[in-house]
C-alpha cells in the first residue's frame, strides 16, 4: 500500500504558526523507519505493507505530538495488495503515457 499523509500541530504554546520543526520530526521517524518513502511540500508518502505503514504514521503522529496539545493528521491510502514499487511505479507509466500522448 502507498500512504501520503500530512502532520501538524496546533495548540502550541509558543504563539508562532511556524511547523517546521515538528514536520522534521515527523520526516525523521519516516526516514528512519527503512520504507520506500518521498517528502514533498505538502505530505510524506510511504509505502509497505498496512500494518508497518501505521505504526510509521502512528509514531510520526506521537513526534509531532511533542510540539502542541493538538494534532491533525490528514491521509489518502492507495491499498492494492501484492503490489510493490508502486511509488515508483505510477509515475513511470504516467510519463510513458505522456510521451504517447505527445507522439
Amino acid at each position: 500500500m502507498i500512504v501520503a499523509f500530512s502532520i501538524a500541530p496546533s495548540g502550541g504554546s509558543d504563539g508562532t504558526d511556524s511547523v517546521h520543526d515538528a514536520v522534521a520530526a515527523a520526516v525523521k521517524v519516516v526516514r528512519e523507519s527503512g520504507l520506500p518513502n518521498q517528502t514533498d511540500s505538502m505530505f510524506t508518502t510511504i509505502e509497505g505493507d498496512w500494518d508497518e505503514v501505521f505504526a510509521v504514521v502512528k509514531a510520526a503522529t506521537e513526534a509531532v505530538g511533542q510540539f502542541g496539545s493538538r494534532v491533525s493528521l490528514v491521509l489518502k491510502a492507495d491499498i492494492r495488495p501484492g503490489r510493490t514499487g508502486e511509488m515508483t511505479g505510477k509515475l513511470e507509466r504516467l510519463e510513458e503515457a505522456l510521451l504517447r500522448a505527445d507522439s
